[in-house]
């Protein structure tokens, strides 16, 4: 760059340095009109060091490398920082937009295209551009079209789209005023519901106060109501029991008069008894002979019709004759249940899965156990019964006849017969030496769900879908009492060991306890949330296991009629419950496929894991060192 007018470098030089290069009485010379300058020679003397005052320069990023120094370059440098300064110094002005205003020829082709003058256009296009060819048309004196016009387009453009948007907003807010006036009407509505339900729940609060007021006024007097009734039902077992040995005493006399009266019958009775025989013979023989007249007189046809009907006579007569069944009274226990605690041994928890027995193509519902053999029957949804031989597993019976799925089965004491239970609403007795049936019960009028054999062997109860239990009578082939009392499908039903003791299971939430001689209920027991599907008694009768569909378990003291304890074991529907033979180990088959093992005496909960599907039904050997368990897919499962 180069040194700007007027301005000594030296000067330039002495000011950025902050010294003097000149002598205290020298002048600058006067600079040339055109710019030049020249140097003058001046001797500087050498100061010494202790008469100079040093002072620190800042280094404003214009220092020059050591061995380099010049001084053009650095007056150069000087200059360059100083115009870059007021470089920086200046504004910038951009230049405005040259705004180019539209021809009078361009104003007039759009004016005819936007309102659609084709033929005008093409008309004018033609002219004006022969006018141009021809140089009648000078463009300087035309001139272009003013601003105002080109501003009111704008507006107009500008305006019409203000228009439609006002339009968009007036509909949104008559929306907006449609949708305001709706929710301020359900505003009105919930909050005149919010107050009538305020006020129906401060009645319902008072009402509450006053009932429970109300019943707790009644408290004491239930309760004493509720001990006299506790203190009857006892009074009226032990009378029932002295009642039923009276009988039995009264019977006992009355074969032995009879059998001493048999013993003093006088010879001269028979004979005579033999006189009158003759003389009947006598008649008879005329009358005989009458008969063979008239015999002779019909053909083979009647004579046929005449034999089968004395044939069906003689049947109906027969089962005419046929008495009904009688309770008994002084049923004793098998002596194998009185076995003292101090003789059985540790219970056994730890079983595992033996073998796998496929016997149905449909879910197995049932499994019982033979009371003297080793023999398993097996019910299933393909409405076949199978008795199998264990422990191997192989089908030695099969019966079939029912025509729906089978729900339950139950030996006979003995042994020899099978009652089944159906959900074509029958119970079937079947001979188990032939597999063929016996006698049918018909009188549900539902599915059977349950059925139980009394311990003399001659009554089979039965619990239904119809909310109804029946108690049939072998000999008699009825139906001798049906039970009434439950409000929802009887689900299970068991005889007490050796008594006349029914306990039946519901839908309903309870369980009964009934007088199957009476066919009275005798007490109701209550506590389950859900509906029961299960209940039995131990081998010794003293304790009460049901299971319902949320799987809580309760036992219950059948002495006291009072509940002992409850477990849950679910949420899985528990589905059958079953005690060992010594009444100290309790096994529940879970819908979620697991068995559970409940120890009474420590209550440990134990669980086998092996079914993949539900479980139906499980089974304890008599020995307790086996467990048979069905489920869902068909299956017989054994557990050593």
């Amino acid at each position: 760059m180069a040194a700007q007018r007027g301005v000594p470098p030296m000067r330039m030089l002495e000011e950025a340095l902050g010294i003097s290069l000149t002598s205290s009485g020298d002048t600058p010379e006067p600079v040339a009109a055109d710019g030049a300058y020249y140097l003058e020679h001046v001797s500087i003397t050498e100061v010494s060091e202790d008469d100079c005052e040093y002072e620190e320069i800042p280094d404003d990023n214009f220092s020059i490398p050591e061995g380099e120094e010049d001084l053009t370059k650095a007056i150069n440098i000087i200059q360059e920082q100083a115009t870059d300064t007021e470089i920086l110094e200046q504004t910038t002005v951009l230049p405005s937009k040259h705004v180019v205003h539209e021809a009078i020829e361009d104003f007039l082709c759009n004016f005819l295209i936007k309102m659609e003058m084709n033929r005008t256009l093409d008309s004018f296009q033609a002219e004006w551009y022969e006018l141009i060819q021809k140089g009648k048309t000078e463009f300087s004196e035309i001139g272009n079209v003013p601003d105002v016009y080109s501003q009111v387009v704008l507006l107009e453009t500008e305006n019409k789209n203000l228009k439609k948007d006002l339009k968009h907003f007036k509909q949104a807010a008559e929306k907006a005023r449609e949708e305001l006036l709706r929710t301020q009407k359900e505003r009105d509505f919930h909050r005149m519901h919010h107050k009538r339900t305020v006020q129906e729940k401060n009645k319902l609060i008072a009402d509450l106060k006053g009932l429970k007021l109300h019943y707790a006024s009644y408290e004491p007097t239930i309760r004493v109501l509720h001990e006299k009734h506790h203190v009857l039902l006892k009074e009226k077992m032990l009378t029932s029991l002295e009642r039923d040995r009276a009988v039995g005493k009264i019977s006992g006399l009355q074969a032995s008069l009879k059998n001493i009266e048999l013993a003093h019958i006088h010879i001269p009775k028979i004979k005579g008894f033999r006189e009158t025989a003759s003389i009947s013979g006598e008649q008879g023989d005329s009358a005989g002979y009458s008969c063979e007249k008239e015999n002779k007189s019909e053909g083979p046809t009647q004579k046929g019709l005449h034999e089968s009907r004395q044939d069906s006579g003689y049947k109906k007569k027969m089962k005419d004759d046929r008495k009904d069944s009688e309770f008994p009274t002084n049923m004793q226990p098998d002596t194998d249940l009185s076995v003292c605690d101090e003789n059985i041994g540790p219970s056994k928890f730890d079983y595992k899965l033996n073998n796998i027995f496929r016997l149905h193509d449909l879910p197995v519902t049932c499994i019982n156990l033979h009371p003297c053999k080793e023999f398993l029957v097996s019910c299933s949804e393909d409405r076949l019964w199978k008795m199998v031989g264990l422990p191997k597993g192989n089908v030695f019976l099969t019966g079939s006849g029912h025509t729906d799925w089978l729900a339950d089965c139950c030996f006979h004491p003995s042994g020899t017969k099978l009652a089944t239970s159906s959900g074509d609403s029958t119970i079937k007795l079947w001979d188990l030496s032939t597999g063929e049936c016996l006698l049918t019960f018909e009188g549900h009028s539902h599915a059977v769900w349950s059925c139980t054999w009394h311990s003399s062997g001659d009554f089979v109860a039965s619990a239904s879908l119809d909310m109804t239990s029946k108690i049939w009578d072998i000999n008699s082939e009825r139906c001798r009492y049906t039970l009434y009392g439950h409000t929802d499908s009887v689900n299970s039903i068991e005889f007490f060991p050796f008594s006349n003791t029914l306990l039946t299971a519901s839908a309903d939430k309870t369980l009964s306890v009934w007088d199957a001689r009476t066919s009275k209920c005798e007490h109701s027991l209550y506590g389950h949330m859900h509906s029961i599907n299960d209940a039995t008694f131990t081998p010794r009768g003293h304790i009460i296991a049901s299971c319902d569909a949320r799987g809580v378990i309760k036992l219950w003291d059948f002495r006291n009629l009072i509940p002992i304890v409850s477990i849950d074991v679910g949420p899985s529907t528990g589905n059958e419950v079953n005690f060992d033979s010594t009444g100290r180990v309790l096994a529940q088959a879970s819908a979620s496929g697991i068995i559970h093992l409940l120890h009474l005496k420590t209550g440990q909960i134990h669980k086998l894991v092996g079914h993949e599907n539900e479980v139906h039904t499980v089974v304890f050997s008599q020995d307790g060192k086996n467990i048979y368990s069905g489920g869902s897919d068909g299956t017989v499962r054994l557990w050593l």
